[in-house]
């Protein structure tokens, strides 16, 4: 039976002196690293008895050289060559275990995730002020801007979306009626699960279940595209030829999700209202009509107009953001997929955020 890495301990005047037996290879090392580490001070390393060492092996011995200042003793010539060799390597990257509490990592780790968070959010902005300098830099040339292209993303972003988005927003406004009528009829007012639908569907739900599924769809679309333009030289090409990138690629991108997000907002809540509307009908016996009439007396226009002030602000950040994202792509495939997911997140996120300020906003003057 091949012998597992081991090794012996005894006391000497200046520490522990370690006596290593068996194989010191990858396959035998079992939990030798961790008795290692939980070792004091060593003073010798004697490699006498080792059946075979290898790279792994030899990175051990000269890890714990390193640390606690011990001496190799008994050391075979192919020992001793690989020990050699990693004396030799002045790579700078060193693996060694964190010991520091874990309080400070954590804390560590968010600081430098804020900070991340906070260049990303300083590169959208100033990727949006270059995209606003391109569009007048089109519009005082008298260039006309790319229609071509911007109903071309209509299809993608709004045509080929109604039906997941038609679908979810149904689910959702019969979730929400079937969970505000379960509430209400403790206190016998399930006739109000009416305003509960109506009201947050024109205001809320549609337009934010809508900017969430359009960010998954579209931002993730925007950032991969131009992010594999990116790695395929095209976008260096249409520069060569005078051709810029921003003009021909980002703003009918977020021309079209800037369009097309109110219609499709207002389309989402339609169909929220819809599914209250089915659960009105089936569990609490409102007839369709009385459905209707109750709608019209209990939402007021200024949630229709709040809904249509947020949602182009909703297409302009998730256009910028998905194109941002794939704007940053620079080295392999493997960071087309890393942006993409970074577009996603970074738009849901900032939809939510601006969703919050937009409420109070409204609240503030009065569209409550």
């Amino acid at each position: 039976m091949v012998a597992r890495a081991d090794f012996e301990q005894s006391e000497g005047a200046n520490g522990t002196d370690i006596r290593f037996t068996g194989r010191l290879t990858l396959a035998r090392l079992g939990d030798l690293p961790a008795r290692l580490d939980a070792l004091g001070p060593i003073a010798t390393l004697d490699l006498s008895a080792l059946e075979r060492i290898d790279t792994v092996g030899a990175w051990i011995v000269t890890r714990t050289v390193n640390d606690h200042g011990a001496k190799i003793v008994g050391a075979s010539p192919e020992a001793q060559r690989l020990l050699d060799a990693l004396a030799s390597d002045k790579s700078e990257y060193r693996v060694h275990r964190d010991r520091r509490p874990p309080l400070v990592r954590m804390l560590e780790q968010v600081g430098v995730a804020s900070m991340a968070v906070w260049h990303e959010l300083l590169g959208i902005i100033g990727f949006f002020g270059a995209m606003i300098m391109a569009l007048g830099t089109q519009l005082r040339a008298r260039r006309r801007l790319r229609w071509h292209a911007i109903i071309t993303r209509f299809q993608s972003v709004g045509v080929d979306a109604l039906p997941i988005i038609g679908l979810m927003t149904f689910l959702i406004g019969i979730v929400v009626a079937q969970q505000g009528a379960v509430q209400l009829r403790q206190f016998g007012l399930e006739v109000f699960t009416v305003n509960l639908v109506g009201r947050a569907s024109i205001r809320e739900l549609g337009l934010l279940m809508t900017a969430i599924m359009v960010a998954g769809r579209s931002g993730s679309a925007f950032a991969a595209q131009i992010g594999t333009m990116k790695l395929t030289e095209e976008i260096d090409a249409m520069r060569t030829i005078g051709v810029s990138p921003m003009e021909a690629i980002v703003l009918p991108r977020v021309a079209a999700a800037t369009i097309l997000m109110p219609l499709l907002g207002f389309y989402a809540s339609i169909c929220a209202i819809i599914g209250g509307g089915v659960f009105c009908w089936i569990g609490l016996d409102i007839p369709p009509v009385t459905y209707v009439q109750l709608l019209r007396d209990i939402i007021p226009m200024t949630d229709f107009w709040a809904m249509l002030i947020k949602a182009p602000v909703f297409g302009i950040l998730i256009g910028v953001t998905g194109c941002y994202e794939g704007m940053q792509v620079r080295q392999n495939a493997e960071e087309v997929g890393q942006r993409t997911t970074s577009a996603v997140v970074a738009a849901i996120f900032l939809v939510i955020v601006l969703d919050a300020m937009f409420a109070v906003f409204f609240s503030s003057i009065g569209w409550n």
